[in-house]
Order: C-alpha cells, then structure tokens, then sequence
C-alpha cells in the first residue's frame, strides 16, 4: 500500500520511504572531499589548503598519524598528521572524525611543534572539535607494530613497511571490541582504568617481550585527559548540525589514498583502514546524499611508501 508521499507500507507495519531525484529530505549542506588516487602523496594537502581558505569545517575521517601533509603558509612550513591542515585557518573548524584512530602524545606534539613555527595554529585548542567515538591510539599499539613487523620478517623474510605508529594494532582493538575510545577517556575514569588494563595485559599475553609501565601511562592518560575533554564532542550531533543547520563549507581531507584501501588497495600491503570515498560516510556519520565534490588527486610520477605493487617500476630488464 502507497500513502501520498510516495512511502510503501510493509506487510510487517513497517514503512519504506521512497523519493525521487531532487525530493530528498536530506537537503542540505553537501560535503567537497579530497582522496589521493594513487599511493599516497599525492599532494592533496596544497589541494586542501586552497580549498580550506574559505571553508566552515575541515574534517579528518579515516587513519591516524600515519598519514603526513605539509602545507606551506607565508613561507611556513607545517607538518600535520593528526590535525586537519584547515586548521590554519583561524575561521574554520577543525574536526577530527569517529574513523580516525588517535595517539594522544602525537596530537600535541604536533600541535606544540607547528605552534612554534609561525601564527597559524593560535588558538588551535578552541578550532579543533573530535567525535567522542574516535578510538584511542595507546604506546603499546606502536610498540606492538614494530614487534609485528620483526616478526613478519623473521618468519616471512620481509615485512609490510609500516610507519609503526601503531595503526594497524588499534584497529584490530576496535574490531575485537576491546579498544578504548574518547569518550571512555573523558567520562568515568576509574572504569576506563579498568578496561585499559585488561587491554595492556591481552597484548602483553600475545607479545611477551612487550612491557607496559601501566600506572605510568595511566597517569600520563589522565592528564591528557583533562586537556583534551573540551574538544571532545558528540560526533554524530556535530555532523548532523553542520549539514542541516545554516549554509556552510564543509570539507573532508582525505588521509593516505586509493590503492592503500584495506578492501580495495594493493592488499596487504594496504593501510588498515577504508581511504576511498565509503571511507567518508562511516568515519563522519555522513550519508551519502550529502557527498558533494569529490576531488582525485593524481600526480605525473608514481611513488609509494612501504612496501608492495608498484607497476610503474621494472626489474627484470636485461642488461643487453
């Protein structure tokens, strides 16, 4: 049975809504992405930066510090891995979204690094929001992928070329439900003390050469924890607000590239989390309505970091 909507009545009492081109309730704010088509490295950083110069919100939606954008402002060079680059712009905000894995030392590190180089990331604390839902990047996650790629070589004979930052390790936690997120951090933390040991003690049991001063970065966590609670928000809310409320420029800056793909990358030698444009939906609770622009970026020459497929190289040209 139709209503006058165009919505189907299930035979369970359930409704399916259907809408044609340009009927969609989703109206609203879209999203202008960038993605690397290649191996990374591309240059999607000076794309980004151009395009943040107007921009409301400049997001952050899969990997870690893994990835790396330079951006050169008033002859100031920044390094950023964890920040969305549009954070030099003193108008936007910078989100860092619920795909995005994060190892609190490096994030203000890294902000504490690009602050002493020039004006462009004063006042960073107050521009930068992150989606409670993003998981929590610990020591013993980057300890644990160095340990994983000496295994791979001693057992394999050669490893994956990973940037041992420990990405791979802590979406391994969040798929086995183990893993800690941002909000466990800022909410209860005597529980969130809890679930951090039982974490450290599983990966001491799977590596024992692993060793974790708990109280130590327990301690350490906790400061950090009240550093970074009034950054942390309720990231579908956040998201929601920005496509649906007033007109505004919405960005996404893409981390690694399409051939580093978990699922459609030169698997395995891939990163361990879904750079191509899916990747946009689920790591910022975007749905796919509201995808705008989508901007490939592709340079002249072919490069890549690691290990892997790499057609543009040939080895076994003989020497005659």
């Amino acid at each position: 049975m139709s209503t006058e909507n165009g919505s189907s009545v299930l035979p369970n009492g359930g409704v399916c809504c259907s809408f044609s081109p340009g009927q969609s309730p989703l109206r609203g704010n879209k999203v202008t992405v960038v993605l690397g088509a290649q191996w990374g490295d591309e240059g999607k950083g000076k794309l980004v930066d151009l395009l943040a110069q107007d921009a409301d919100i400049v997001c952050r939606c899969q990997g870690g510090n893994n990835a790396g954008h330079t951006v050169v402002v008033d002859s100031v060079e920044y390094d950023f891995h964890l920040l969305p680059s549009g954070i030099i712009n003193p108008n936007a905000i910078a989100f860092i979204g619920n795909g995005v894995v994060i190892h609190l030392p490096g994030l203000f590190e890294e902000a504490e690094k690009n602050l002493k180089k020039g004006q462009g990331l004063v006042g960073w604390e107050k521009r930068l929001c992150i989606s409670d839902r993003a998981h929590i990047v610990f020591d013993f996650h980057q300890a644990a992928d160095g340990i994983q790629e000496q295994q791979r070589q001693e057992q394999a004979g050669k490893n994956l070329g990973t940037t041992k930052k420990g990405i791979g390790p802590v979406y391994s936690s969040k798929a086995a439900r183990s893993g800690l997120r941002m909000c466990d951090l800022v909410s209860d933390f005597n529980e969130f003390a809890l679930r951090f040991k039982m974490l450290a003690e599983q990966y001491t049991s799977m590596y024992p050469s692993l060793q974790i001063e708990i109280d130590g970065e327990l301690k350490k966590l906790k400061e950090y924890a009240d550093r970074v609670r009034p950054m942390v928000k309720d990231g579908v809310y956040f998201i929601y607000e920005a496509l649906h409320g007033p007109p505004k420029k919405i960005l996404v800056e893409g981390a690694n590239a399409a051939l580093l793909d978990i699922d459609f990358g030169t698997y395995p030698f891939v990163t361990s989390s879904n750079c191509t444009v899916g990747g946009v939906c689920t790591g910022l609770g975007i749905p796919p309505q509201s995808i705008g622009e989508v901007y490939g970026v592709v340079k002249a020459y072919t490069t890549r970091v690691g290990i892997g497929a790499f057609p543009t190289e040939q080895n076994n040209v003989s020497p005659n």
